[in-house]
Protein backbone atom coordinates (compact mmCIF):
# COMPACT_ATOMS: atom_id res chain seq x y z
CA UNK A 1 0.00 0.00 0.00
CA UNK A 2 0.95 3.41 -0.96
CA UNK A 3 2.98 5.37 2.31
CA UNK A 4 0.36 8.62 2.00
CA UNK A 5 1.28 10.72 5.05
CA UNK A 6 -2.11 11.47 6.53
CA UNK A 7 -1.65 15.27 6.92
CA UNK A 8 -3.90 18.76 6.66
CA UNK A 9 -3.04 18.81 3.11
CA UNK A 10 -4.68 15.47 2.37
CA UNK A 11 -7.96 17.20 3.71
CA UNK A 12 -7.50 20.39 2.10
CA UNK A 13 -6.67 19.69 -1.34
CA UNK A 14 -9.72 18.05 -2.40
CA UNK A 15 -11.60 21.64 -0.91
CA UNK A 16 -11.19 23.50 -4.94
CA UNK A 17 -11.05 20.59 -7.21
CA UNK A 18 -14.73 18.66 -5.90
CA UNK A 19 -16.42 20.70 -4.26
CA UNK A 20 -15.43 24.06 -5.64
CA UNK A 21 -18.74 25.95 -6.03
CA UNK A 22 -20.05 24.62 -2.32
CA UNK A 23 -20.69 27.50 0.01
CA UNK A 24 -19.11 28.46 3.38
CA UNK A 25 -21.14 30.94 4.60
CA UNK A 26 -20.71 33.67 8.09
CA UNK A 27 -22.93 35.46 9.63
CA UNK A 28 -21.27 38.66 11.01
CA UNK A 29 -21.98 42.28 12.07
CA UNK A 30 -22.07 43.73 8.47
CA UNK A 31 -24.36 40.65 7.46
CA UNK A 32 -24.08 36.93 5.70
CA UNK A 33 -20.57 36.66 3.91
CA UNK A 34 -21.19 33.60 1.31
CA UNK A 35 -18.39 32.23 -0.98
CA UNK A 36 -17.29 29.33 -2.34
CA UNK A 37 -14.92 26.11 -1.45
CA UNK A 38 -12.74 27.37 -4.61
CA UNK A 39 -12.67 31.00 -3.21
CA UNK A 40 -11.50 29.49 0.14
CA UNK A 41 -8.76 27.67 -0.91
CA UNK A 42 -7.09 30.55 -3.31
CA UNK A 43 -7.34 32.64 -0.18
CA UNK A 44 -5.87 30.48 2.05
CA UNK A 45 -3.18 30.03 0.07
CA UNK A 46 -2.56 33.30 -0.31
CA UNK A 47 -2.50 33.15 3.31
CA UNK A 48 0.20 30.53 3.13
CA UNK A 49 2.39 32.68 1.46
CA UNK A 50 2.02 35.59 4.19
CA UNK A 51 2.62 33.67 7.03
CA UNK A 52 6.11 32.86 5.06
CA UNK A 53 6.13 36.56 4.43
CA UNK A 54 6.04 37.43 8.06
CA UNK A 55 8.84 35.03 8.55
CA UNK A 56 7.40 32.84 11.37
CA UNK A 57 9.67 29.72 11.67
CA UNK A 58 8.26 26.43 11.35
CA UNK A 59 6.78 24.55 14.30
CA UNK A 60 6.43 28.12 15.70
CA UNK A 61 2.93 29.00 17.48
CA UNK A 62 0.49 31.18 15.50
CA UNK A 63 -2.50 32.08 17.81
CA UNK A 64 -6.20 33.04 16.92
CA UNK A 65 -8.43 35.09 19.18
CA UNK A 66 -11.89 35.01 17.22
CA UNK A 67 -14.84 33.72 16.71
CA UNK A 68 -16.52 31.23 13.98
CA UNK A 69 -16.50 32.64 10.40
CA UNK A 70 -14.36 31.81 7.10
CA UNK A 71 -11.15 33.98 8.08
CA UNK A 72 -10.75 31.27 11.12
CA UNK A 73 -11.47 28.83 9.12
CA UNK A 74 -9.00 30.02 6.78
CA UNK A 75 -6.36 30.03 9.62
CA UNK A 76 -7.67 26.50 10.60
CA UNK A 77 -6.21 25.25 6.95
CA UNK A 78 -3.15 27.44 6.32
CA UNK A 79 -1.38 27.59 9.42
CA UNK A 80 -0.81 23.31 9.92
CA UNK A 81 0.08 23.41 5.81
CA UNK A 82 2.98 25.14 6.26
CA UNK A 83 3.87 23.49 9.42
CA UNK A 84 3.24 25.85 11.92
CA UNK A 85 1.02 24.86 15.03
CA UNK A 86 -2.64 26.59 15.34
CA UNK A 87 -3.27 27.83 18.56
CA UNK A 88 -7.00 28.77 19.38
CA UNK A 89 -7.02 30.71 22.06
CA UNK A 90 -10.31 30.86 24.52
CA UNK A 91 -11.45 34.50 24.13
CA UNK A 92 -14.08 33.54 27.18
CA UNK A 93 -10.79 33.33 29.61
CA UNK A 94 -10.18 35.05 32.29
CA UNK A 95 -7.24 38.01 31.26
CA UNK A 96 -5.05 35.60 34.17
CA UNK A 97 -5.54 32.42 32.51
CA UNK A 98 -5.31 34.01 28.32
CA UNK A 99 -1.75 35.83 29.03
CA UNK A 100 -0.73 32.55 31.00
CA UNK A 101 -1.71 30.26 27.92
CA UNK A 102 0.13 32.57 25.54
CA UNK A 103 3.24 32.79 27.20
CA UNK A 104 3.48 29.11 28.28
CA UNK A 105 2.47 28.67 24.54
CA UNK A 106 5.01 30.80 23.60
CA UNK A 107 2.98 31.93 20.62
CA UNK A 108 4.71 34.40 18.03
CA UNK A 109 1.86 35.97 16.38
CA UNK A 110 -1.92 36.74 16.77
CA UNK A 111 -4.83 36.93 14.28
CA UNK A 112 -7.50 38.38 16.40
CA UNK A 113 -11.30 39.92 15.75
CA UNK A 114 -11.88 43.90 16.34
CA UNK A 115 -13.83 43.69 19.04
CA UNK A 116 -10.86 41.53 20.69
CA UNK A 117 -8.46 44.22 20.39
CA UNK A 118 -9.26 45.62 24.00
CA UNK A 119 -8.58 42.41 25.67
CA UNK A 120 -5.41 42.52 23.51
CA UNK A 121 -4.37 45.83 24.64
CA UNK A 122 -5.18 44.54 28.30
CA UNK A 123 -2.82 41.36 28.00
CA UNK A 124 0.31 43.89 26.36
CA UNK A 125 -0.39 45.99 29.51
CA UNK A 126 0.17 42.72 31.75
CA UNK A 127 3.45 42.12 29.84
CA UNK A 128 1.58 38.81 28.20
CA UNK A 129 2.58 40.18 24.66
CA UNK A 130 6.45 40.60 25.02
CA UNK A 131 7.43 37.14 22.63
CA UNK A 132 4.58 37.97 20.05
CA UNK A 133 6.20 39.40 16.98
CA UNK A 134 2.98 40.20 14.75
CA UNK A 135 -0.87 41.24 15.65
CA UNK A 136 -3.00 40.78 12.43
CA UNK A 137 -7.17 42.05 12.61
CA UNK A 138 -9.65 40.06 11.18
CA UNK A 139 -11.30 42.37 9.12
CA UNK A 140 -10.84 44.47 6.10
CA UNK A 141 -9.91 47.57 8.06
CA UNK A 142 -7.63 47.93 11.38
CA UNK A 143 -9.60 49.92 13.67
CA UNK A 144 -7.97 52.22 15.71
CA UNK A 145 -6.07 50.94 19.09
CA UNK A 146 -3.39 51.22 21.15
CA UNK A 147 -1.07 48.04 19.66
CA UNK A 148 1.70 49.09 17.99
CA UNK A 149 2.34 47.84 14.42
CA UNK A 150 -0.88 45.91 13.95
CA UNK A 151 -1.78 44.67 10.48
CA UNK A 152 -5.27 44.08 8.62
CA UNK A 153 -5.83 40.16 7.19
CA UNK A 154 -6.94 41.84 3.90
CA UNK A 155 -3.29 43.69 3.19
CA UNK A 156 -2.04 40.76 4.82
CA UNK A 157 -2.70 38.12 2.44
CA UNK A 158 -3.70 40.67 -0.84
CA UNK A 159 -0.04 40.35 -2.37
CA UNK A 160 0.41 36.97 -2.38
CA UNK A 161 -0.76 34.11 -5.45
CA UNK A 162 -3.61 32.02 -4.93
CA UNK A 163 -1.49 28.70 -5.44
CA UNK A 164 0.68 27.09 -2.80
CA UNK A 165 2.98 24.30 -3.68
CA UNK A 166 1.72 21.73 -1.29
CA UNK A 167 4.45 20.29 1.45
CA UNK A 168 5.56 17.01 2.03
CA UNK A 169 4.89 16.90 6.23
CA UNK A 170 5.11 13.70 8.52
CA UNK A 171 1.98 12.84 8.97
CA UNK A 172 3.22 12.67 13.15
CA UNK A 173 4.17 16.85 13.05
CA UNK A 174 2.01 19.05 15.44
CA UNK A 175 -1.22 20.71 14.04
CA UNK A 176 -2.45 22.62 16.65
CA UNK A 177 -2.67 23.15 20.13
CA UNK A 178 -5.08 24.02 22.68
CA UNK A 179 -5.71 24.07 26.46
CA UNK A 180 -7.91 22.52 28.83
CA UNK A 181 -10.85 25.41 30.62
CA UNK A 182 -8.12 24.76 34.06
CA UNK A 183 -11.32 24.34 35.79
CA UNK A 184 -9.13 22.03 38.85
CA UNK A 185 -5.73 24.12 37.77
CA UNK A 186 -3.64 26.07 35.55
CA UNK A 187 -5.00 25.33 31.51
CA UNK A 188 -3.33 22.94 29.97
CA UNK A 189 -1.70 22.23 26.48
CA UNK A 190 -3.27 19.52 23.99
CA UNK A 191 -1.14 19.05 21.19
CA UNK A 192 -3.02 17.54 17.93
CA UNK A 193 -1.21 16.08 14.90
CA UNK A 194 -1.47 15.82 11.54
CA UNK A 195 -2.42 12.37 11.29
CA UNK A 196 -4.94 12.26 14.67
CA UNK A 197 -6.84 15.09 13.07
CA UNK A 198 -7.05 13.55 10.12
CA UNK A 199 -7.62 10.02 11.56
CA UNK A 200 -10.39 12.28 13.84
CA UNK A 201 -11.99 13.41 10.92
CA UNK A 202 -12.19 10.78 9.21
CA UNK A 203 -13.98 8.88 12.03
CA UNK A 204 -16.25 11.81 12.60
CA UNK A 205 -17.73 11.70 8.84
CA UNK A 206 -18.39 7.93 9.51
CA UNK A 207 -21.87 6.29 10.28
CA UNK A 208 -20.22 5.44 13.69
CA UNK A 209 -19.39 8.94 14.41
CA UNK A 210 -21.52 12.32 12.85
CA UNK A 211 -22.19 10.22 9.94
CA UNK A 212 -22.20 13.35 7.44
CA UNK A 213 -21.11 13.88 3.85
CA UNK A 214 -21.50 16.12 0.43
CA UNK A 215 -24.90 16.46 0.89
CA UNK A 216 -25.19 18.12 3.94
CA UNK A 217 -24.96 21.48 5.00
CA UNK A 218 -23.58 21.39 8.83
CA UNK A 219 -23.54 24.71 11.35
CA UNK A 220 -21.29 24.27 14.46
CA UNK A 221 -22.24 26.54 17.29
CA UNK A 222 -19.99 24.96 19.54
CA UNK A 223 -17.21 28.05 19.36
CA UNK A 224 -14.06 27.15 16.89
CA UNK A 225 -11.76 28.25 19.63
CA UNK A 226 -12.61 24.87 21.83
CA UNK A 227 -11.51 21.75 21.08
CA UNK A 228 -11.54 22.60 17.25
CA UNK A 229 -15.22 23.27 17.09
CA UNK A 230 -15.80 19.47 17.70
CA UNK A 231 -13.85 18.43 14.79
CA UNK A 232 -16.50 19.76 12.52
CA UNK A 233 -14.67 22.11 10.60
CA UNK A 234 -11.72 20.10 9.17
CA UNK A 235 -14.31 16.75 8.54
CA UNK A 236 -16.41 19.67 6.72
CA UNK A 237 -13.75 20.26 4.57
CA UNK A 238 -12.93 16.52 3.64
CA UNK A 239 -15.94 15.56 2.55
CA UNK A 240 -17.14 18.39 0.92
CA UNK A 241 -19.93 19.25 3.02
CA UNK A 242 -21.83 23.26 2.87
CA UNK A 243 -20.37 24.60 6.19
CA UNK A 244 -22.25 27.02 8.16
CA UNK A 245 -21.32 29.60 10.72
CA UNK A 246 -22.76 31.68 13.44
CA UNK A 247 -20.39 34.38 14.36
CA UNK A 248 -20.81 36.03 17.48
CA UNK A 249 -24.43 35.78 17.81
CA UNK A 250 -25.53 32.46 19.46
CA UNK A 251 -29.13 33.74 20.21
CA UNK A 252 -32.08 31.42 20.22
CA UNK A 253 -33.58 33.75 16.87
CA UNK A 254 -30.28 34.02 14.99
CA UNK A 255 -29.62 30.52 14.60
CA UNK A 256 -33.21 29.55 13.91
CA UNK A 257 -32.60 32.27 11.16
CA UNK A 258 -29.97 30.33 10.11
CA UNK A 259 -31.15 26.55 10.44
CA UNK A 260 -34.63 27.58 8.48
CA UNK A 261 -32.49 29.72 5.77
CA UNK A 262 -29.18 27.68 5.22
CA UNK A 263 -31.66 24.37 4.88
CA UNK A 264 -29.29 22.91 7.95
CA UNK A 265 -29.26 19.33 8.42
CA UNK A 266 -26.66 18.91 11.33
CA UNK A 267 -25.62 20.90 13.85
CA UNK A 268 -23.80 21.09 17.37
CA UNK A 269 -23.56 22.65 20.79
CA UNK A 270 -24.38 22.40 24.32
CA UNK A 271 -27.27 21.63 25.65
CA UNK A 272 -28.29 24.99 27.22
CA UNK A 273 -28.35 25.77 23.68
CA UNK A 274 -30.34 23.47 22.41
CA UNK A 275 -32.74 24.55 25.60
CA UNK A 276 -33.65 28.31 24.08
CA UNK A 277 -33.63 27.21 20.58
CA UNK A 278 -36.67 24.55 21.91
CA UNK A 279 -38.46 27.55 23.89
CA UNK A 280 -38.04 29.72 20.90
CA UNK A 281 -39.26 27.19 18.18
CA UNK A 282 -42.36 26.78 20.90
CA UNK A 283 -42.97 30.19 21.19
CA UNK A 284 -43.53 30.73 17.24
CA UNK A 285 -45.04 27.96 16.38
CA UNK A 286 -42.29 27.00 14.27
CA UNK A 287 -40.16 23.85 12.78
CA UNK A 288 -37.06 22.89 11.19
CA UNK A 289 -37.96 20.89 8.30
CA UNK A 290 -34.23 19.90 6.75
CA UNK A 291 -32.31 19.39 10.41
CA UNK A 292 -32.08 15.65 10.85
CA UNK A 293 -29.90 15.66 14.02
CA UNK A 294 -28.45 17.55 16.61
CA UNK A 295 -25.03 16.57 18.36
CA UNK A 296 -25.27 17.21 21.85
CA UNK A 297 -22.21 17.46 24.25
CA UNK A 298 -20.04 19.49 26.72
CA UNK A 299 -22.67 17.93 29.41
CA UNK A 300 -25.09 14.95 29.56
CA UNK A 301 -28.48 16.72 27.92
CA UNK A 302 -31.69 16.15 29.91
CA UNK A 303 -33.81 13.17 28.77
CA UNK A 304 -36.71 15.69 28.68
CA UNK A 305 -34.80 17.56 26.22
CA UNK A 306 -33.74 14.45 23.80
CA UNK A 307 -37.84 14.01 24.06
CA UNK A 308 -39.18 17.63 22.94
CA UNK A 309 -37.25 17.46 20.27
CA UNK A 310 -38.55 14.13 18.93
CA UNK A 311 -41.80 14.32 19.61
CA UNK A 312 -42.14 18.21 19.27
CA UNK A 313 -40.24 19.32 16.19
CA UNK A 314 -39.10 15.68 14.55
CA UNK A 315 -35.46 16.33 15.44
CA UNK A 316 -33.02 13.62 16.76
CA UNK A 317 -30.60 14.72 19.39
CA UNK A 318 -27.38 12.55 19.50
CA UNK A 319 -25.80 12.91 22.30
CA UNK A 320 -21.91 12.77 22.29
CA UNK A 321 -18.97 12.23 24.64
CA UNK A 322 -14.93 13.79 24.39
CA UNK A 323 -12.64 15.94 26.13
CA UNK A 324 -9.90 18.66 24.52
CA UNK A 325 -7.68 15.38 24.89
CA UNK A 326 -9.80 13.21 22.84
CA UNK A 327 -9.49 15.33 19.74
CA UNK A 328 -12.80 15.30 21.17
CA UNK A 329 -14.76 13.23 19.49
CA UNK A 330 -14.65 9.80 21.54
CA UNK A 331 -18.08 8.10 21.47
CA UNK A 332 -21.56 8.91 19.88
CA UNK A 333 -25.13 7.32 21.38
CA UNK A 334 -26.49 5.15 18.50
CA UNK A 335 -28.55 2.62 18.47
CA UNK A 336 -28.18 -1.01 17.15
CA UNK A 337 -29.36 -2.79 14.31
CA UNK A 338 -31.87 -4.80 16.18
CA UNK A 339 -33.14 -1.84 18.36
CA UNK A 340 -34.81 -0.60 14.87
CA UNK A 341 -38.06 -1.61 16.40
CA UNK A 342 -37.77 -0.29 20.11
CA UNK A 343 -40.72 2.59 20.78
CA UNK A 344 -39.34 6.05 20.92
CA UNK A 345 -38.94 6.30 24.26
CA UNK A 346 -37.03 3.09 25.12
CA UNK A 347 -34.31 4.04 23.09
CA UNK A 348 -33.80 7.55 24.33
CA UNK A 349 -33.83 5.85 28.02
CA UNK A 350 -31.45 2.91 26.72
CA UNK A 351 -29.11 4.28 24.16
CA UNK A 352 -29.57 8.33 23.53
CA UNK A 353 -29.39 9.23 27.18
CA UNK A 354 -26.16 7.53 27.71
CA UNK A 355 -22.99 8.76 26.67
CA UNK A 356 -23.11 6.14 23.78
CA UNK A 357 -20.50 3.77 22.04
CA UNK A 358 -16.46 4.63 21.53
CA UNK A 359 -15.81 5.73 18.21
CA UNK A 360 -13.81 3.19 15.70
CA UNK A 361 -9.99 2.53 17.04
CA UNK A 362 -11.15 4.50 20.53
CA UNK A 363 -11.20 1.52 23.37
CA UNK A 364 -13.32 2.64 26.61
CA UNK A 365 -11.78 0.69 30.27
CA UNK A 366 -13.83 1.63 33.48
CA UNK A 367 -12.48 0.64 36.45
CA UNK A 368 -12.36 0.16 39.85
CA UNK A 369 -10.58 1.52 42.70
CA UNK A 370 -8.20 -2.01 42.96
CA UNK A 371 -7.43 -1.25 39.08
CA UNK A 372 -9.64 -4.24 37.63
CA UNK A 373 -12.79 -3.63 35.09
CA UNK A 374 -15.80 -2.89 36.69
CA UNK A 375 -19.03 -4.90 35.90
CA UNK A 376 -20.65 -3.88 33.00
CA UNK A 377 -24.43 -3.87 34.80
CA UNK A 378 -25.57 -0.60 34.42
CA UNK A 379 -25.01 -0.26 38.27
CA UNK A 380 -21.44 -0.38 38.98
CA UNK A 381 -19.46 2.79 38.79
CA UNK A 382 -15.51 3.51 38.33
CA UNK A 383 -13.12 5.63 36.55
CA UNK A 384 -13.44 6.31 32.75
CA UNK A 385 -10.13 5.74 31.27
CA UNK A 386 -9.75 6.01 27.09
CA UNK A 387 -6.90 5.27 24.75
CA UNK A 388 -7.12 5.45 20.92
CA UNK A 389 -5.15 7.49 17.99
CA UNK A 390 -6.25 11.06 18.34
CA UNK A 391 -6.39 10.71 22.26
CA UNK A 392 -3.40 12.10 24.28
CA UNK A 393 -0.67 10.62 25.62
CA UNK A 394 1.04 13.61 27.24
CA UNK A 395 0.43 16.99 27.73
CA UNK A 396 2.41 19.95 25.95
CA UNK A 397 6.06 20.64 27.81
CA UNK A 398 5.06 17.12 30.06
CA UNK A 399 2.57 18.50 32.16
CA UNK A 400 -0.11 16.32 34.19
CA UNK A 401 2.08 13.25 33.90
CA UNK A 402 -0.38 11.93 36.93
CA UNK A 403 -3.36 11.20 34.70
CA UNK A 404 -1.28 9.04 32.48
CA UNK A 405 -1.03 5.50 33.39
CA UNK A 406 1.57 2.85 33.05
CA UNK A 407 -0.38 0.70 30.44
CA UNK A 408 -0.67 3.47 28.46
CA UNK A 409 -5.02 4.70 29.26
CA UNK A 410 -5.56 8.78 30.06
CA UNK A 411 -8.21 8.82 33.24
CA UNK A 412 -10.44 11.31 32.07
CA UNK A 413 -11.68 12.46 35.37
CA UNK A 414 -14.85 11.34 34.89
CA UNK A 415 -17.17 8.55 36.70
CA UNK A 416 -18.66 6.49 34.28
CA UNK A 417 -21.00 3.03 34.57
CA UNK A 418 -21.52 0.69 31.33
CA UNK A 419 -24.52 -1.43 30.50
CA UNK A 420 -24.67 -5.00 29.27
CA UNK A 421 -25.26 -3.98 25.84
CA UNK A 422 -21.65 -2.31 25.53
CA UNK A 423 -22.98 1.50 26.15
CA UNK A 424 -21.17 3.74 28.85
CA UNK A 425 -22.36 6.99 30.97
CA UNK A 426 -21.48 9.18 32.75
CA UNK A 427 -21.83 8.87 36.17
CA UNK A 428 -20.31 12.27 37.11
CA UNK A 429 -17.41 14.03 37.49
CA UNK A 430 -14.99 12.68 40.08
CA UNK A 431 -14.74 16.03 41.54
CA UNK A 432 -18.43 16.13 41.37
CA UNK A 433 -19.71 13.26 43.44
CA UNK A 434 -21.37 13.54 46.72
CA UNK A 435 -20.11 11.48 49.51
CA UNK A 436 -22.73 11.33 52.28
CA UNK A 437 -22.44 9.18 55.04
CA UNK A 438 -19.61 6.76 53.41
CA UNK A 439 -22.45 6.55 50.24
CA UNK A 440 -21.96 7.77 46.80
CA UNK A 441 -25.21 10.24 45.76
CA UNK A 442 -24.30 11.05 41.41
CA UNK A 443 -24.72 14.82 41.09
CA UNK A 444 -25.44 13.61 37.25
CA UNK A 445 -28.59 11.62 38.11
CA UNK A 446 -30.30 13.86 40.42
CA UNK A 447 -29.96 17.00 37.40
CA UNK A 448 -31.41 15.20 35.21
CA UNK A 449 -34.10 13.66 36.63
CA UNK A 450 -34.85 17.30 37.99
CA UNK A 451 -34.52 18.56 34.82
CA UNK A 452 -37.11 16.47 33.22
CA UNK A 453 -39.87 18.18 35.40
CA UNK A 454 -41.57 20.32 32.47
CA UNK A 455 -41.33 23.49 35.24
CA UNK A 456 -37.37 23.43 35.11
CA UNK A 457 -35.03 24.61 33.04
CA UNK A 458 -31.85 24.18 34.08
CA UNK A 459 -30.64 22.40 37.70
CA UNK A 460 -26.83 21.84 39.08
CA UNK A 461 -26.69 19.67 41.87
CA UNK A 462 -23.49 20.12 44.40
CA UNK A 463 -22.00 19.43 47.38
CA UNK A 464 -22.26 20.96 50.63
CA UNK A 465 -20.16 20.12 53.49
CA UNK A 466 -22.32 18.38 56.38
CA UNK A 467 -21.05 17.79 60.25
CA UNK A 468 -22.93 14.46 60.26
CA UNK A 469 -22.85 13.11 56.95
CA UNK A 470 -19.53 14.45 55.36
CA UNK A 471 -21.88 16.24 52.61
CA UNK A 472 -25.23 16.64 51.51
CA UNK A 473 -26.54 17.71 48.01
CA UNK A 474 -27.95 20.97 47.44
CA UNK A 475 -30.09 21.74 44.39
CA UNK A 476 -30.18 24.77 42.09
CA UNK A 477 -32.75 25.34 40.18
CA UNK A 478 -33.81 27.59 37.31
CA UNK A 479 -37.53 27.44 36.92
CA UNK A 480 -38.55 27.90 33.35
CA UNK A 481 -40.01 31.15 31.98
CA UNK A 482 -43.39 31.52 32.57
CA UNK A 483 -43.71 28.59 34.88
CA UNK A 484 -43.76 28.42 38.97
CA UNK A 485 -41.85 25.47 41.14
CA UNK A 486 -42.74 24.10 44.84
CA UNK A 487 -39.94 23.24 47.00
CA UNK A 488 -41.72 20.28 47.86
CA UNK A 489 -42.61 19.01 44.46
CA UNK A 490 -39.41 18.61 43.51
CA UNK A 491 -38.64 16.38 46.07
CA UNK A 492 -41.73 14.32 45.23
CA UNK A 493 -40.85 13.85 42.00
CA UNK A 494 -37.03 12.65 42.93
CA UNK A 495 -39.19 10.10 44.79
CA UNK A 496 -41.21 8.91 42.27
CA UNK A 497 -37.91 9.26 40.31
CA UNK A 498 -36.58 6.48 42.00
CA UNK A 499 -34.21 8.33 44.68
CA UNK A 500 -33.76 7.04 48.16
CA UNK A 501 -35.42 9.60 51.06
CA UNK A 502 -31.92 9.53 52.31
CA UNK A 503 -30.90 11.03 48.73
CA UNK A 504 -33.15 13.47 48.94
CA UNK A 505 -31.46 17.28 48.72
CA UNK A 506 -31.56 19.16 51.98
CA UNK A 507 -31.58 22.80 50.36
CA UNK A 508 -33.19 23.74 46.96
CA UNK A 509 -32.24 27.04 45.91
CA UNK A 510 -33.73 28.84 42.96
CA UNK A 511 -31.58 30.52 41.25
CA UNK A 512 -32.30 33.04 38.07
CA UNK A 513 -29.35 31.07 36.07
CA UNK A 514 -26.91 28.85 36.27
CA UNK A 515 -22.86 29.87 35.93
CA UNK A 516 -21.37 28.48 32.98
CA UNK A 517 -17.58 27.92 32.44
CA UNK A 518 -15.58 29.29 29.43
CA UNK A 519 -17.37 26.71 27.26
CA UNK A 520 -20.78 26.35 28.37
CA UNK A 521 -20.32 23.85 30.95
CA UNK A 522 -22.06 24.06 34.13
CA UNK A 523 -19.74 26.15 36.39
CA UNK A 524 -20.04 24.32 40.02
CA UNK A 525 -16.99 25.66 41.65
CA UNK A 526 -19.07 29.12 41.12
CA UNK A 527 -21.75 27.79 43.02
CA UNK A 528 -19.95 25.67 45.91
CA UNK A 529 -18.29 28.98 46.55
CA UNK A 530 -21.00 30.88 46.71
CA UNK A 531 -23.13 27.96 49.41
CA UNK A 532 -20.52 26.75 51.44
CA UNK A 533 -19.16 29.77 53.19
Amino acid sequence: MMPTQLTSWLLFQNAATHFGEVEIVSKEAAGTHRYSYLAFARRSQQLMHALDALGIARGERIATLAWNHYRHLELYFAVPCTERMLHTLNLRLSIDDLGYIIQHADDRAIFVDPDQLPMLERLADAGALSRVSHIVVLAPEVPACKLPGVIGYEDLIAPHPAHYPPRDIPENTPLGLCYTSGTTGRPKGVVYTHRSTFLHSLASTSAAGNAFGPGDAILPVVPMFHANAWGMPHAGIMVGAKIVMAGRDVSPPSLIELLQRERITLSAGVPTVWLGVADELSRRGARLPDLRRILCGGSQPPTSLIERYRAEFGVIIQQAWGMTETSPLASIAWPKEYMRDWPAERLTRAVRAQAGLPLPAVQISIRGIDGAEVPRDGKTMGDLLVRGPWVIDSYYKGEGKEQFTEDGWFRTGDMALASPEGYFVIGDRTKDLIKSGGEWISSVDMERAIMAMPEVAEAAVIAIPDDKWQERPLACIVVRSGHTLEVSAVRAHLVDSGFATWQLPDRIELIDAVPKTSVGKFDKKVLRARYTR
